[in-house]
């Protein structure tokens, strides 16, 4: 398996990203602008795809169907989906103009304290975007998902998605 971009995510990312971080509005003149958000977030999802392959897996265009499918979320003890809102995320970036690219990154997240629990073994780390932090499993759209293939042994967990961040367009 590899890391990829769901459908439902293509060519919005960049989107989503700045809703977390920032809410786009367009002033009197018709120019994008952005202001700050409340409640929008990312979640950070680990799952056991199961025998899901990746090409099954980029269809799904909410948490609530993918989980109803043949992955399910990890149930070990210490373990509960990370959050990351406006404060965790660093600026919305420039683009890379001499490269033709965005790269957009999100913090390392750390399951700690008592570890994560033996039981079961993780596959994928799922990077979704919530509208707001309140918002029921149905209104989750998954962004992106990368491989974590880790089977807890009671251990502090620690994801870093990609050193060049967890998305990056190019054309």
């Amino acid at each position: 398996m590899a890391d990829f971009v769901f459908n439902i995510a293509r060519g919005k990312l960049a989107y989503y990203y700045h809703a977390v971080e920032n809410s786009l509005v367009v002033t009197a003149a018709g120019t994008p602008a952005f202001t700050s958000t409340a409640n929008a977030c990312f979640q950070i999802v680990a799952i056991d795809a199961g025998a899901e392959t990746d090409a099954a897996l980029r269809d799904y265009d909410t948490l609530l169907l993918l989980l109803a499918g043949t992955p399910n979320e990890v149930t070990n003890a210490g373990y509960a989906r990370k959050v990351l809102t406006d404060a965790d995320l660093a600026a919305v970036p420039a683009p890379d103009d001499a490269n033709e690219r965005l790269d957009l990154d999100i913090p390392d997240v750390t399951w700690s304290g008592p570890g994560i629990s033996a039981g079961t073994a993780w596959t994928d780390l799922l990077v979704c975007f919530c509208p707001d932090s309140t918002a029921p499993t149905t209104g989750v759209i998954p962004l992106t998902c990368h491989d974590f293939p880790i089977t807890p042994d009671g251990s502090d967990v620690t994801a870093s998605v990609a050193a060049a961040g967890f998305y990056r367009s190019s054309g």
